[in-house]
């Protein structure tokens, strides 16, 4: 079966000041993912950036090329990380089996060329959330655990953002040539994935919202600091975030979020930031 694909271009702040609602969707939500024994990838033009997921329910998917890559296998000049958001599954490369609980990633370095992903049990399938960039290394592939991960604790509860942030790929935890990945789980009663809002001009990210009751949103806060514009999320849809977008997202209900980085600096306090009082 052919991949679901997809591409965004990159867009200029000037330009989304104008945008309305259905446009600020079209570019910047992805609402196509976790589609049952389908390869989705969404390819954004901010530091080319891949979005995309797997669901292996009534057989194995497959991680195959594009057109548009002009590659003859999908990481040939590419890097993969893998978050399973789903049941037990197994990540299958160049003949190595890794096996991937709920929560756990994988980074795949450049040159895997046999790269499948599968489930355990087809009625709880694995739900793989995948972030791929362009790679100049070839960097060994690893597993990590939750336990493996660096934690930070940050926030509050008495300002709404207390949360656990999870470092599953970022330097210190594994070596990538510009790919990070980790995972933000809140406490109960706490809403913002970060505060005081930030940019990072260097790098920028996509956001990846799950773990929402049926009937509940995210509304998502995105746009430069003096010019915030809003976009509302459901289960299992992420939003591209621009370098010069401030990115924060408060749940009707709660939620677990996975965020994902490219650009050219690996530094995680890399930020520019705004408090609430310089918002508009």
């Amino acid at each position: 079966m052919n991949p679901v694909f997809t591409q965004r271009y990159a867009t200029h702040p000037d330009d989304v000041r104008h945008y309305d609602t259905e446009k600020l969707r079209q570019h910047f939500l992805v609402d196509n993912l976790m589609q049952a024994d389908q390869l989705v990838l969404n390819y954004t033009h901010y530091e080319r950036l891949i979005v995309g997921s797997a669901v292996p329910v009534k057989a194995p998917v497959l991680l195959q090329t594009v057109d548009a890559l002009k590659a003859d296998y999908f990481l040939e000049r590419r890097e993969l990380g893998v978050i399973n958001t789903g049941g037990a599954g197994v990540v299958r490369v160049d003949g190595t089996e890794y096996p991937l609980q709920f929560r756990e990633a994988l980074y795949v370095g450049k040159g895997a060329k046999d790269v499948s992903f599968h489930s355990d049990d087809a009625a709880n399938p694995a739900r793989f959330y995948l972030n791929s960039t362009p790679a100049h290394h070839q960097y060994p592939n690893r597993h990590i655990t939750m336990a493996q991960c660096t934690v930070l604790e940050m926030g509050a509860l008495e300002t709404s953002n207390k949360r656990q942030i999870y470092q599953l790929m970022i330097r210190g935890v594994v070596d990538t040539c510009q790919l990070q990945m980790g995972l933000t789980v809140l406490e109960p009663g706490s809403v913002w994935n970060t505060m005081p809002a930030h940019q990072h001009d260097r790098r920028m990210e996509a956001y990846y919202y799950f773990g929402l009751a049926e009937g509940q949103q995210v509304c998502h806060f995105m746009g430069e600091p003096q010019q915030t514009r809003h976009i509302w999320v459901g289960n299992e849809q992420a939003v591209v975030s621009p370098p010069w977008s401030i990115h924060s997202g408060c749940g009707t209900g709660s939620y677990t979020f996975i965020w994902g980085m490219a650009g050219e600096n690996h530094d995680y306090n890399d930020m520019d930031k705004f408090p609430a009082s310089a918002l508009r």
